[in-house]
């Protein structure tokens, strides 16, 4: 039975752990009151009125499909989760109506590829009045990956000890990150004389190459920055490359000005459709 319970109260914080990377930001006031609440409800599990260990048998079923359901959901699945906790409580008279609890949690899982293991404290003051919670201190460790832009997003969130900002983040940046990769393996199928990807699919490069226009190249360069709030947000650029010859004829600043006009086109069209543009605009007469 206590074997039972304690994997129930590790399936919870798990569940709980889910259930803040798949929510949007909010205001910063409401983001303070969530993060208390919710960090309650991470860690606090009561086992009372579990009546048999038929009833415990089923909650923990229960918490096992919601757990699968949110891992399939957010692509955040924690392998390992445990927790010590330690009374600070102030034995002095003036303090005995105050209550202080500090729990160290270690948790390890990851998100789709990218591995991580977190260590984290919590201090809990509870009152006659209230209740509250601080994360105190944050460590966050990442297996290496080629994503550069996470190493300056980990630092930031453990600086801020913002654990909920890290899930959230890490989430979005992930299905960022992947729907480049779909978008780049899409391109070099449908066009492959044309499309090249230098450092494979996963990386933030396509080369855009003409056979009937030797010497010109379109380079798109796609990275998926976090910024100083964690929020996700995709940056496409275009380099454009021509021969000597092809610049000094270029009086109208054609390629001067493309990068500009690139922007713009994804402004207009979206993504996908701004890049099969582009593809086109170099290599109709490939496909002719």
């Amino acid at each position: 039975m206590d074997t039972q319970r304690a994997e129930v109260r590790a399936l919870e914080a798990e569940i709980a752990a889910l259930r803040r990377a798949c929510e949007e930001p909010r205001a910063a006031g409401e983001d303070t009151w969530r993060a208390q609440k919710s960090l309650r409800e991470m860690y606090q599990s009561d086992s009372e009125g579990w009546a048999s260990s038929k009833d415990l048998r089923s909650h923990l079923g229960h918490l096992e499909s919601e757990l699968l359901f949110l891992s399939t959901l957010t692509g955040i699945s924690v392998r390992n989760y445990s927790m010590k906790t330690e009374d600070l409580t102030n034995t002095e008279k003036k303090e005995k109506s105050i209550m202080k609890v500090l729990q160290r949690h270690r948790l390890s899982g990851n998100c789709h590829m990218i591995t991580f293991q977190l260590e984290f404290q919590i201090l809990e003051i509870q009152n006659k009045e209230s209740l509250s919670s601080v994360i105190t201190d944050l460590n966050i460790i990442m297996e290496p990956t080629e994503y550069s832009e996470l190493s300056e997003f980990v630092s930031r969130a453990e600086e801020r000890r913002d654990l909920l900002m890290f899930f959230r983040s890490l989430h979005f940046f992930v299905e960022w990150c992947e729907y480049r990769k779909r978008t780049f393996e899409h391109f070099k199928e449908k066009y492959p004389a044309a499309v090249h990807l230098p450092e494979g699919a996963a990386s933030s490069c396509m080369v855009v190459r003409s056979a009937c226009q030797p010497g010109f190249e379109l380079v798109i360069i796609w990275r998926v920055q976090i910024d100083e709030e964690g929020r996700v947000l995709p940056k496409l650029d275009l380099l454009p490359k021509a021969p000597q010859q092809a610049l000094e004829l270029d009086r109208n600043r054609v390629l001067e000005t493309a990068p500009l006009s690139f922007r713009a086109l994804l402004g207009a069209l979206g993504i996908e459709a701004a890049l099969e543009s582009l593809i086109k605009s170099l290599c109709t007469a490939d496909y002719d």
